[in-house]
């Protein structure tokens, strides 16, 4: 069997975009998908919208990204990273604008659709990067640092949101996203170097081909489906929180964003973690341990909504453990997928997060919808349930994770 698997691919100094760079264009998307989540309660009004119509503007931002980056993955294989980076960073300034121009909800979802596609780039392909430059386990413990960095921003992102909007109305949020947009853009265009060693020429039957083959690698799978079910987990709050927070537990717009930046803080060490130990403890470890510790933090907030105790801490703080647990998990995870094949770095790094956001929107839609029909009658259950059940599909593919590395270290190598 070829040891191609664990392939380490040094590093070329010469080709070595910083640090910063990469922080920079992975922090894009999760930021647009989040700073704005204190003004929901205020575009339902602006707008004349339901809980469920705002919700699709998230929604629907996710399904984008996901369906993009089917594409885009297979795209940087083979034309390279920047080029698609640096037209993608574009795509996301014209979205931002887009969104704060939008007359109608229908319109800014529309315009997020745009935004998604465009901001999408960075979060898929500075994973590729990372894996351009080093082998599995070092990857794993450089996506730990980026992640880190790049949580930063949608970690003050929700209360400098709640800020804006109490200053300037829903559109507040959307001009600071166009703002970082502008400077991401051109920081990308004259800082970020080629890393792809990897290209050949691109038609629709390589793109199929890479994809056959990717679907071929069981690992792949057993890593992919690991990253799917622990970042449902979050989604899945996500697309309740907001509404739980402002609907029932009366929680202001700034209110909401100071509670998310200890969600985030918990991914941030998570991450910081992972750079610390990933390479010396390994991957599959990482991921385990990983998804117990989010698992301990969903068992925390169903039994605030089982014993009837829920208020603004226990809505939050135990998502300090799953943002803790993701940080841990995810890294390692991802870094699994795309290592798996190296030369389909990019298509693995693209189908592991359009998964992971596809997965994600459902997740989230589901849960608002369970909302907006109850109107929020319920509380947080419907939220818990879906968390729940990412929870359990969480601990049957870390199982599989664990089990299938055990088997390729019992098998001879070339």
């Amino acid at each position: 069997m070829s040891s191609d698997y664990a392939l380490h691919i040094a590093p070329n100094p010469k080709r070595v975009p910083s640090v910063a760079i990469l922080i920079a264009i992975s922090s894009l998307s999760p930021l647009a998908m989040n700073i704005y989540l204190p003004s929901m309660s205020g575009m339902m009004a602006a707008f004349s919208a339901t809980s469920g119509e705002i919700q699709l503007t998230m929604s629907f931002y996710f399904i984008a990204i996901a369906v993009a980056q089917i594409v885009l993955g297979p795209l940087s294989d083979q034309f390279g990273r920047r080029p698609v980076i640096v037209l993608g960073m574009l795509l996301f300034v014209i979205g931002s604008i887009l969104c704060l121009l939008a007359p109608t909800v229908e319109a800014l979802i529309a315009a997020r659709i745009v935004q998604a596609v465009g901001g999408g780039t960075g979060l898929v392909l500075g994973r590729a990067i990372v894996r351009d430059m080093f082998g599995r386990e070092q990857a794993a413990s450089m996506i730990g640092y980026v992640t880190m960095g790049m949580a930063v921003a949608p970690t003050i992102g929700p209360a400098i949101g709640g800020l804006l909007d109490a200053q300037y109305g829903w559109r507040g949020g959307f001009f600071l996203m166009l703002i970082f947009g502008v400077g991401v853009t051109v920081s990308a265009f004259l800082y970020l170097p080629e890393t792809n060693r990897y290209r050949s020429p691109v038609s629709i039957r390589k793109i199929a081909s890479s994809y056959n083959q990717l679907a071929r690698e069981k690992m792949f799978w057993a890593f992919c489906l690991c990253a799917v079910s622990s970042a449902a987990l979050y989604f899945a709050y996500l697309g309740g929180a907001p509404f739980v927070a402002a609907g029932v537990l009366g929680l202001t717009p700034a209110e909401i964003g100071l509670y998310f930046m200890v969600v985030a803080l918990g991914y941030i060490l998570g991450n910081f973690i992972t750079g610390r130990v990933a390479e010396r403890v390994g991957v599959v470890r990482m991921i385990i341990a990983g998804t117990l510790i989010g698992l301990f933090g969903v068992l925390l907030i169903a039994a605030a909504v089982v014993s009837g105790a829920l208020n603004a801490p226990m809505l939050f703080l135990p998502m300090f453990f799953v943002g803790v647990g993701n940080g841990v998990c995810l890294p390692s995870a991802i870094s699994g997928a795309v290592s798996v094949r190296p030369d389909l770095a990019g298509t693995a790094a693209g189908l592991t997060s359009s998964l992971q956001i596809g997965f994600g929107a459902i997740a989230s839609a589901i849960v608002a919808s369970f909302l907006a029909t109850d109107e929020l009658g319920s509380g947080a259950a419907p939220m818990v349930v879906v968390m729940a059940v990412g929870a359990a599909a969480s601990l049957v593919f870390v199982t599989a994770v664990y089990f299938g590395e055990k088997q390729i270290s019992h098998l001879p190598t070339d």
